[in-house]
């Protein structure tokens, strides 16, 4: 009796055993075809396209810009776009000043309009410098604002792209 128990026993196991191969095979292939769909799919779908947008000191540089400065004196930065979208990217840009009450953000600014410059068009996988842009301030104030504004231009209307900012003190 205990030998047919054992028997019994065994062959339970080893029946638990080829269900347990046979559920391990179908889970690796299904685990291997679900991560080959990922691996096709990450191949196939190209990245999404992007510009670059950048302010720049007075040396071209992106570090070390100016954060403090007198009235009336000049605060000189450059400006820069890349274009790596499939498409050209036509643009322009608007430069305005603020104060610490100025809301900066992803949207564009409620600042006092200083200048708007341009209507570009930059080709795909070209990075360019766009001049050397000078601003001043006529009173002191802690954490003034300058606000560059990058607006898209498509078929004939313009649309806020992004925008960037500085932070400058003006002492007297």
């Amino acid at each position: 009796m205990n030998e047919m128990k054992k028997e019994n026993g065994k062959k339970d196991i080893t029946d638990s055993n080829k269900i347990f191969e046979k559920l391990l095979k179908i889970s690796l292939i299904f685990g291997i075809i679900i991560v080959s769909g990922f691996i096709v799919y990450y191949v196939l779908t190209p990245e999404p396209g992007y510009v670059t947008f950048g302010i720049l000191n007075e040396d071209q540089r992106a570090e070390e810009f100016t954060t403090e400065a007198s009235i009336n004196e000049t605060i000189t930065f450059y400006l820069s776009v890349g274009n790596y979208l499939d498409r050209e990217f036509a643009f322009r840009f608007q430069i305005l000043k603020g104060n610490n009450n100025t809301l900066v953000g992803p949207f564009p600014s409620n600042g006092s309009l200083f200048l708007t410059i341009g209507n570009f068009t930059l080709e795909p996988n070209v990075e360019r410098f766009y001049g050397e842009y000078n601003i001043s301030f006529s009173e002191a104030g802690s954490n003034q604002r300058i606000i560059i504004e990058l607006w898209e231009i498509k078929d004939k209307s313009e649309v806020f792209y992004n925008n960037l900012f500085l932070w400058v003190n003006i002492i007297n």
